[in-house]
């Protein structure tokens, strides 16, 4: 990597590594595991399933730090979103933030990876 990278964009470049590792993981397990589905027309929302393999990675790394009582809650505050929408993005998995908030979630989560760590 080059050497020259801010701090704290080499700490999310990292996480975003990890991720694409999950992902590509993901991906082979959902393909063998389904056959492929009809290919959706150009122009539609993707709807969270196992064609979203770098969302299930997000969610996988994010569910974790919503353990705690009230975490889910604080989320969605400064995801700017009800309570129930994040319960829908990593509980019940049946929607997907716009990519502002997806973005978001990823600096949330870098925030969080950086203070568990030494």
């Amino acid at each position: 990597m080059n050497s020259s990278i801010h701090p704290r964009l080499k700490t999310s470049l990292d996480l975003a590594e990890g991720l694409v590792f999950v992902a590509r993981q993901l991906a082979k397990f959902a393909h063998r595991q389904a056959p492929s589905p009809t290919r959706p027309r150009r122009g539609l929302t993707l709807r969270p399933g196992p064609q979203t393999v770098l969302w299930n990675a997000l969610v996988l790394a994010i569910r974790p730090h919503l353990r705690p009582r009230g975490a889910k809650s604080k989320l969605a505050r400064f995801l700017g979103v009800p309570a129930p929408r994040v319960s829908a993005y990593f509980t019940a998995r049946t929607q997907a933030p716009d990519a502002e908030r997806t973005l978001l979630l990823l600096t949330w989560l870098a925030q969080r990876e950086t203070a568990i760590k030494p």
